[in-house]
């Protein structure tokens, strides 16, 4: 029979912060395994102590480098894992002899813990258990508890983040929440720091540093010194006390007497509608980047607002995908109080996009004094056209097979007279998940009026990593392989296929 694998999470530091089990389990155990660092005492060791048995057998398990160069051939990726691999074989003789074995892990053990790579590789093949532990993050909030309040209340969304991340990712991610634990800090610290100032939550975020250690040490992250900062360390932004600049701004305005300040009608600021583009960042129009870097406030459908750099001083409002209307009103109130604000949408937001719903929003009375500005972007159709050739080079069609907007019976009559007009067909929106017969009953009703050998092009995710253009015919398309992420475009009769591309004669003969 063999032993037993137990991972054990021991908490950040404190001993009394072990839980009970842990305590139970490690007292038991025959054998007791630890990590250390390079040139380094275990804190794992340390922090379980008082409850290793003394006739334990003790396995440290010293890391070989830490993050940085190496000889090793695979580099530091490859140097880990042979690491782990020699760490599994000196564990696993254990195991296989029938001796139970503890792995001491600091914090939680599936909370960016080091056991997990040993876990992954015995589960499958011995009795294995994961004891929980106090995180860091849980110490560390407690701690600074009595200048903060709480981490998360009520709805706040807490998100945690590795600062290892590329600075304009975590900037954009801590715009998106109400609170947040940024882990692995060190050399990390001053991109780490910057991201939450273009993020405009410098301001009430605390850094906190080997939380519940007799050395524990806290203080804003704003009067840090980044040469102090070691790898034991983290930063709590906490929910309630988020900067909010609108609201500050609004409440601000609000408080003003009567002639002090510009009027409602006074204030009230262009509002900017703007087309992103497909996706690639070198896809949006100079335009665009340059009244996106000068707005306070982007509003938009998550995805899109996620390609919109965060900087300092810009506040994001995302949503949902179907509810355009109550997004372009979010958007008109802000620009109604004074405030500078932009729309966005991907490819160009007068085709089938932001544009049309904010104009729809505006017929009410109240934005009457609002001015509306449309940037244009790429769209969609040119971009897989451009891919593609010059499909597009006659006359064409656009049309969206989305039935969410309009009856179906609309959308099938329009096919029928664009392919009885000859035109060059873009199809939109062909299908999504729940929207699966419309591209089935489409390319039929084509087929009743195209030739089956017409040039049909699929374009999937034109412009990002996984695009793939496919150039069939009618006859050959496959419905079922068509997703929300395609684009079609269907020929004309004089739609041709040549050594150069696919194209459509600006002529007819």
């Amino acid at each position: 029979m063999t032993g037993r694998f137990t991972v054990v999470g021991i908490g950040p530091g404190d001993p009394e912060l072990m839980t009970l089990r842990a305590a139970r389990i490690i007292g038991a155990s025959d054998v007791v395994a630890y990590h250390a660092g390079v040139k380094k005492k275990s804190h794992a060791r340390r922090i379980a102590d008082g409850v290793i048995p003394a006739d334990a057998i003790e396995e440290e398990l010293r890391y070989p480098v830490t993050t940085g160069t190496t000889d090793h051939p695979g580099g530091y990726v490859g140097a880990m894992a042979d690491f782990y691999e020699s760490c599994a074989v000196r564990l696993s003789d254990h195991l296989d002899a029938g001796r139970d074995v503890v792995l001491l892990s600091e914090g939680d053990p599936l909370f960016y813990g080091s056991s997990m790579y040993l876990h992954d590789r015995f589960k499958e093949i011995y009795p294995t258990e994961v004891v929980p532990g106090v995180p860091a993050f849980a110490a560390a909030t407690a701690a600074i508890s009595g200048s903060s309040g709480p981490l998360v209340r009520q709805t706040d969304v807490l998100t945690v983040l590795p600062g290892t991340l590329p600075e304009p990712e975590l900037a954009r991610r801590l715009a998106d929440t109400e609170a947040a634990v940024i882990m692995k800090l060190g050399r990390t610290f001053p991109g780490v720091r910057s991201a939450l100032a273009q993020a405009g939550r410098l301001e009430g975020a605390w850094y906190v540093e080997r939380a519940s250690q007799s050395e524990e040490r806290w203080l804003p992250v704003a009067e840090v010194d980044p040469d102090s900062v070691p790898y034991f360390s983290l930063i709590v932004v906490p929910g309630d006390t988020a900067n909010r600049p609108t609201a500050d701004r609004l409440r601000a305005r609000d408080a003003e007497p009567s002639g002090s300040a510009a009027t409602h009608d006074e204030r009230t600021a262009e509002l900017l509608v703007v087309g992103l583009g497909p996706g690639p960042d070198h896809w949006l129009t100079p335009e665009a980047s340059a009244a996106l870097g000068e707005v306070d406030h982007v509003v938009g459908y998550a995805p899109y607002v996620a390609r919109v750099p965060q900087r300092a001083g810009l506040t994001r409002h995302a949503s949902g995908n179907t509810v355009e209307v109550d997004r372009a009103r979010v958007a008109l109130d802000l620009a109604k109080a004074g405030e500078r604000v932009a729309v966005v949408s991907g490819g160009d937001a007068g085709v089938f996009g932001m544009a049309a719903a904010v104009f729809e929003a505006a017929e009410d009375p109240a934005y009457a004094g609002v001015p509306i500005r449309v940037l244009p972007g790429v769209s969609a159709v040119q971009a897989v056209a451009a891919r593609a050739g010059a499909p597009i080079g006659a006359d064409f069609a656009v049309v969206s097979l989305s039935d969410r907007l309009k009856p179906w019976e609309v959308v099938e009559r329009r096919l029928r007279a664009i392919a009885d007009a000859d035109l060059v067909l873009a199809i939109y929106n062909p299908a999504s998940r729940s929207r699966t017969e419309q591209i089935a009953t489409a390319h039929r009703v084509l087929l009743e009026h195209r030739k089956p050998e017409t040039v049909v092009i699929v374009g999937r995710d034109i412009g990002r990593d996984e695009e793939s253009l496919t150039v069939t015919t009618l006859a050959d398309l496959d419905p079922e392989t068509i997703d929300m992420k395609c684009l079609l475009i269907v020929g004309a009769e004089s739609t041709r296929v040549s050594r150069a591309g696919v194209w459509t004669p600006r002529y007819v003969r």
